[in-house]
């Protein structure tokens, strides 16, 4: 009896292992069977840093991925607890085979290289938290932070992806002066800024700004991929037009603003908005009337919400790649710049994400040069109001965020080097 127990054992040890190795692909779900969305991401990365293709599904069961099956890859996905499924070289074929039809909606996209990310925000402690500084940890894909020295030392280049910390690069200092001039935070951040002008050779902090904002347009312009929350989308681009002209009051830079500021706006060296109206209240918490924001949006958190749009995953594969998610419909939440008004969007920008009701446009995706754009409004797609000071969200609570998946769509969107042509 003990012997055909033990050639049981090792009859079905064997046909285990037979199956694992016609088992050739790793299939990874995210639609709604998937229990971590935003770990799965990670391990797309993962993958990709250890020199494996990884195919993006896009449309199909959420914009899943597949890879060749290796034992590592599992055991990383059981670790991290992102779903998944062993499947064969057939039925990897045959979801190939069905995404190539041309009578669906789907499309096969190849990443090939991880892309080196930079986080551009102050070194500092801030008194806020940052979306995408949260969900790159917790899906635990590696960042550099750099700032304004960095920049100016010609560091761009060194990175695929940048994306802008919660900023004012009008020197402004984020218009918080009618609320916080008095805060230890406030006045330290000053200090600091003021130093940094001086260090570059820059008389004041807008300057020291709009030099930086210049760059990184630059870096868009020949290739870079630059992803925007918050008050950064709306402050770039009104520094970038006011090229020239002094829009802040004696308390920012020691002097009064152009009286005709306005006036003399270029909205050519922009790149999302035009027509728009800055701000000249040193006491508003608004840079201008781009921002969509309270009171007149006119909603509540019950019934705030945006809807991604769909687009030709065989035509359209960057905004198709973008807007990839387990559902259409999107929680809206705030920031200091929550939406965008949409009669101030550029023509020839793509709007990937409306509040039709409000004619809110809250993401959009432009391209300059040989590179691309990416604006996102709000602070924190899982924190519907967030305050200055309040606790940084907890992602354990939220691994199935729709809010939190576009902003790792931008992530993984670099990785795909070799776009596919057309005939």
């Amino acid at each position: 009896m003990k012997g055909f127990t033990l050639r049981l054992l090792i009859l079905l040890f064997f046909l285990t292992a037979s199956r694992l190795v016609s088992a050739n692909y790793v299939f990874i779900p995210m639609d709604n069977k998937q229990s971590n969305h935003l770990k799965a991401y990670g391990i797309a990365y993962w993958i990709l840093k250890n020199d494996i293709e990884v195919d993006w599904l896009l449309n199909y069961r959420g914009g899943s991925f597949m890879c060749k099956y290796q034992p590592a890859i599992q055991n990383e996905l059981v670790i991290r607890g992102v779903s998944f499924e062993i499947i064969s070289d057939a039925q990897a074929n045959g979801i190939i085979t069905e995404i190539a039809s041309p009578a669906v909606n789907y499309d096969l996209m190849k990443l090939e290289k991880y892309p080196k990310i930079a986080v551009y925000s102050p070194k500092s402690k801030q008194p806020w938290d940052d979306a995408v500084t949260l969900v790159l940890t917790y899906a635990e894909i590696p960042y550099d932070i750099i700032f304004d020295n960095e920049v100016m030392k010609g560091d761009l280049p060194k990175y695929d992806w940048l994306h802008l910390h919660h900023e004012d690069f009008t020197g402004q200092y984020g218009k918080f002066y009618g609320s916080y001039a008095n805060m230890p935070w406030y006045i330290e951040a000053q200090k600091e800024s003021e130093e940094m002008a001086r260090e570059n050779g820059f008389h004041k902090v807008s300057q020291l700004k709009l030099a930086v904002a210049k760059r990184i347009k630059e870096f868009v312009a020949g290739g870079g991929f630059l992803f925007a929350m918050c008050s950064a989308t709306d402050s770039f681009d009104i520094a970038l037009s006011a090229e020239g002209v002094d829009i802040c009051e004696r308390m920012y830079d020691g002097d009064p603003a152009d009286p005709k500021a306005q006036e003399k706006l270029d909205f050519e060296k922009t790149l999302a908005f035009t027509d728009f109206r800055i701000s000249r209240d040193p006491y508003q918490y608004e840079f201008s009337d781009i921002d969509n924001n309270a009171p007149e949006r006119g909603l509540r958190q019950d019934n705030d919400y945006f809807n991604l749009f769909e687009f030709s995953a065989k035509w359209d594969p960057i905004p198709t790649m973008l807007t990839q998610n387990h559902t259409r419909v999107i929680r809206g939440f705030y920031g200091q710049t929550t939406g965008f008004k949409k009669h101030l969007v550029k023509p020839d920008v793509v709007i990937m994400g409306e509040n039709r009701d409000i004619r809110e446009v809250k993401y959009l995706h432009g391209v300059l040069g040989k590179g691309f754009y990416t604006y996102y409004g709000g602070h924190d797609p899982e924190d519907y109001q967030h305050t200055v000071g309040e606790e940084p969200t907890d992602l354990n609570l939220h691994p199935q965020s729709a809010g939190y998946r576009l902003i790792l769509n931008n992530i993984l969107f670099p990785a795909a080097k070799k776009k596919k042509q057309k005939t």
